[in-house]
């Protein structure tokens, strides 16, 4: 059987998998990549559990290559440069590095393109052609396709959404230190820091005074705001309304056709997406309204991230 090894890069986890040619993961692993601050240690733990992927597989499998997605990954140089969520800092030669590991065909690029592009072969974006990815994870991420074509940049940077400045009041900074930046509110981290925010803003009763910003959890605000705390609830409002105002902003730059949201804050659910659809269409420009959709993956959920990278490979073998 024909597979590809898909690797995506975050912040938290590095997970790993084997892809078929219809997007499908067969197995997977994962590790903590901030428990690999050096490179090489980093490299020989994922050559292990690929390694171990392939030990543990039923079937004899022929692999046609590796795809990575990573954050500032650089399609086009190999590498990674200077990424908020990662620490492996400057410019990381990472797919140099990899091949000498794994030598294979093998790819790398900014991991919410990868995303994209793995929405376009085996998810909701098959029949679109101008939508955008939106990660929501450690960071905020996008990958971009327009008039059928994922939008790579010049330097393999295109996308790098999340660092845009939208001089929001108290001017919190991104980790690439933009004050004002977008994944400062609009991603996992960005939800925590906004609990914090409105636990000082208001006096409301709630959990979250028991528990401190690195004891704080996503799963925890989703099921306090099931629960009706009030805290939480503004919260999400919060995130909701910023959201709506960048994406409907994204909006006049393309036109998309949808947003296509991945990523584990997506696991808090309609906390989140129901006050987006609703601020969007408000700050949409007239002409635009009703016409642009919010929807989540095609792809399986936790395998997304996974599926996007292999894409890399197996959109040479359609």
């Amino acid at each position: 059987m024909d597979l590809v090894i898909g690797i995506d890069i975050g912040g938290t986890k590095t997970k790993i998998g084997l892809v078929d040619k219809d997007g499908n993961c067969l197995i997977k692993k994962n590790f903590r990549t901030k428990e690999y601050p050096d490179l090489n240690a980093y490299l020989d733990q994922a050559k292990g559990v690929v390694d171990s992927l392939l030990g543990e597989l039923d079937v004899e499998a022929n692999i046609l290559g590796c795809g990575i997605g990573a954050p500032n990954a650089s399609s086009k140089k190999g590498t990674i440069e200077n990424a908020a969520n990662l620490l492996w800092k400057g410019s990381t030669p990472i797919l140099e590095k990899f091949k000498e590991k794994m030598p294979m065909p093998m790819r790398i690029m900014n991991d919410a393109s990868a995303a994209a592009l793995g929405e376009m072969l085996f998810g909701n974006g098959r029949n679109m052609t101008d939508f955008i990815i939106v990660t929501l994870g450690t960071g905020f991420g996008a990958g971009i396709v327009a008039n059928g074509q994922l939008i790579d940049g010049y330097d393999g940077f295109a996308g790098e959404l999340g660092h845009i400045d939208m001089t929001i009041g108290d001017g919190r900074m991104t980790g690439l230190g933009v004050p004002g930046g977008l994944e400062a509110y609009v991603s996992a981290t960005g939800l925590k820091r906004t609990i914090m925010f409105m636990l000082s803003k208001y006096m409301d009763d709630s959990k979250f005074r028991d528990i401190s910003y690195n004891g704080l959890h996503g799963e925890e605000i989703t099921k306090a705001a099931e629960e009706g705390d009030p805290i939480a609830l503004k919260a999400f409002d919060f995130t909701a309304k910023i959201m709506a105002q960048a994406l409907a902003n994204f909006t006049a730059f393309t036109q998309p056709e949808a947003f296509v949201l991945m990523g584990g804050l997506m696991q808090s659910g309609k906390w989140l997406t129901d006050p987006l659809k609703v601020y969007f269409e408000e700050f949409l420009l007239d002409v635009y309204k009703g016409k642009v959709k919010i929807m989540t993956s095609g792809m399986p959920g936790k395998d997304a991230a996974i599926c996007g990278a292999a894409a890399l490979i197996w959109e040479n073998h359609r």
